[in-house]
C-alpha cells in the first residue's frame, strides 16, 4: 500500500491521520503552521481515501499496519502522531500495536469505544448522488444540499469529487468499501484492558458530542499519561473551526511544555 502523502518542514517527524471522508488536503494549514514551529510534517491519505490506493479491506489493524510500512519506507524509526476520528483510532491502534514508534500521541474528537453512528444519512446522499451524470458541480452541491441542508459536511464532501476523462465525476474516496465496513469502522481498537505509557494529548471539541464526560475516565484508563483539553466554541472539526486554538495546544504538547 503505497500511501500518498506530502511533507512539509524540517525537523522530528509528525504524521497527521485524516477522519472518515478526509483526506491530507482537510489538513495542510495546521500542517504548516505546525512546520513553522519545527516539525516535519507528514500528511497522510489513508487507503481508500484522497489520492491513496482503493483496496478491498479497511479495518483499524489494516490502517495501523499501512502507518507502520509508511514510516519504514520513509526512514522514520518514531514519530508524534495526530489522528483525527477515524485517524485518532488508527493512531491508538498504532499506539497499541507499534508503540516503540511512537514519540508522542494526539487523538482530535474521539476516544476508543463503540459509537453509534450517524453517517447512514450521508452514505445514502453519496450512493444516490449519481455524480458521473452530474455535468458540474454545482448540480452536486444543489443536491447534496437538498438531502443534507449542511452547508459544511456538503462543502467538507464536495472536496471529495473529481472530474473523470471520460465526462462526468467520481467520488475519490472508496464510498462502497467504507459503507460496507462501517460498523469496523465505529468499533474499538486494541485489546480491552490493553494500556500505554505514552504522553497523550486528547483535544475535544467544545460542541461535539464524540467525547463526553464519562469519556474521561476511559481515557485515561487506557492511556494513563494523557491530557485532556477542549476547544471553546468548536464542533467535530475542531482544528477547521478554531485553528489558532488547536494548533496552540498540539505545538505545547509537542514541545513538552504541558
Amino acid at each position: 500500500m503505497n500511501l500518498n502523502y506530502k511533507v512539509f518542514g524540517e525537523g522530528f517527524p509528525v504524521i497527521i491521520l485524516h477522519g472518515l471522508f478526509g483526506m491530507l488536503d482537510n489538513w495542510q494549514a495546521i500542517g504548516k503552521r505546525l512546520a513553522s514551529e519545527g516539525f516535519m510534517v507528514y500528511l497522510v491519505d489513508q487507503r481508500d481515501h484522497g489520492k491513496s490506493p482503493f483496496s478491498d479491506r479497511i479495518d483499524y489493524p489494516t490502517l495501523a499496519a499501512d502507518l507502520a510500512a509508511f514510516m519504514e519506507a520513509q526512514w522514520i524509526y518514531k514519530a508524534h502522531i495526530v489522528g483525527h476520528s477515524m485517524g485518532g483510532k488508527t493512531a491508538m491502534q498504532f499506539c497499541f500495536d507499534h508503540e516503540e514508534m511512537v514519540e508522542s500521541l494526539v487523538v482530535v474528537d474521539i476516544c476508543n469505544k463503540v459509537y453509534p453512528g450517524g453517517h447512514e444519512v450521508i452514505f445514502s446522499a453519496i450512493n444516490e448522488a449519481e455524480v458521473g451524470k452530474k455535468s458540474d458541480r454545482e448540480e452536486i452541491y444543489t443536491y447534496l444540499m437538498e438531502r443534507l441542508q449542511d452547508e459544511v459536511t456538503v462543502q467538507f464532501l464536495l472536496k471529495n469529487i473529481q472530474r473523470r476523462k471520460e465526462g462526468g465525476y467520481e467520488w475519490k474516496m472508496n464510498v462502497a468499501l467504507l459503507e460496507a465496513s462501517y460498523n469496523h469502522i465505529l468499533g474499538k481498537v486494541g485489546t480491552v484492558g490493553q494500556v500505554t505509557g505514552k504522553r497523550s494529548l486528547f483535544i475535544r471539541g467544545e460542541r461535539s458530542n464524540y467525547v463526553s464526560e464519562p469519556d474521561l475516565d476511559l481515557i485515561i484508563s487506557q492511556f494513563p499519561h494523557s491530557t485532556v483539553r477542549t476547544i471553546p466554541n468548536a464542533g467535530h472539526w475542531v482544528h477547521a473551526d478554531q485553528p489558532s486554538a488547536f494548533t496552540h495546544e498540539v505545538v505545547t504538547f509537542l514541545k513538552d511544555e504541558i
